[in-house]
């Protein structure tokens, strides 16, 4: 008997798991889609392509570009929607303030 209470108390345990993974999996598919909602009012049609190519070369970049975008489009600090050109210009501003590591072998 003991053993069919722990069997029972193994598959609730487990079920609930899985709920949760499932819970967890629907809420960040929603944010995704809420997020890509916002980016299409915030960037025209060729600023949302040139991100789209830009993440198959740096996912970790446009991930904190967006989430910037999206920041500053909501506190009404740049005029929307942001062009290509504009796109442009904030990317080339981060690329000037990422800092190059050189290493030198002697």
């Amino acid at each position: 008997m003991a053993e069919d209470e722990e069997l029972a108390e193994l598959q609730r345990r487990r079920l609930l798991e899985l709920q949760r993974r499932a819970a967890e999996e629907q809420r960040k598919a929603e944010l995704e889609l809420q997020k890509q909602a916002l980016l299409r009012r915030i960037l025209t049609p060729e600023a949302r392509q040139r991100l789209s190519n830009l993440r198959m070369v740096r996912p970790d970049l446009v991930q904190q570009l967006e989430m910037q975008l999206i920041q500053v489009a909501q506190t009404g600090r740049v005029p929307l929607p942001i062009t290509d050109e504009q796109l442009k210009q904030i990317l080339a501003h981060l690329q000037s303030t990422r800092r190059e590591i050189r290493i030198r072998r002697v």
